[in-house]
């Protein structure tokens, strides 16, 4: 695998102060730059901008993925196991209502991998995976 670079992803948040306090307290982000209408996180390395857009949340279109739903459009970050873990139990000790429970996926097959889902505030859909062996991210 060649090394990664930081991505970058904005997306639409209905309340500023509330994104503050998710992304910050409970996912542990970094503060970057913001102003009245944004704010940049540190989500594990990659660059997450969440701009204020009132009205209501996002739309979610679900599909099935090995016996769960999951919430389309969704983002995220590939953690090692022992950070997935961490996290999970971060996300739990803050009350965080997961919209798929911390699981293993295509458990015994090519691509097995922790994950878990839930949304930000504003209904955003948010996945983190792990793999116990990370060779098997890009396997087929």
């Amino acid at each position: 695998m060649t090394e990664l670079t930081p991505f970058h992803i904005a997306f639409p948040v209905s309340d500023l102060a509330a994104a503050r306090d998710f992304y910050g307290r409970v996912l542990g982000c970094l503060e970057g730059r913001s102003s009245e209408a944004w704010i940049d996180f540190d989500l594990f390395g990659h660059q997450i901008v969440a701009h204020h857009k009132p009205g209501g949340r996002p739309d979610l279109h679900h599909n099935p993925v090995d016996g769960d739903d999951v919430p389309v459009p969704h983002f995220g970050v590939v953690l090692s196991m022992e950070a997935w873990n961490a996290l999970a139990k971060r996300l739990r000790a803050a009350g965080v209502a997961f919209v798929i429970e911390p699981h293993v996926r295509f458990q015994g097959q090519v691509g097995e991998q922790a994950t878990m889902f839930f949304l930000d505030p504003a209904g955003n859909a948010l996945e983190f995976k792990a793999f116990a062996d990370p060779s098997q991210l890009f396997a087929k």
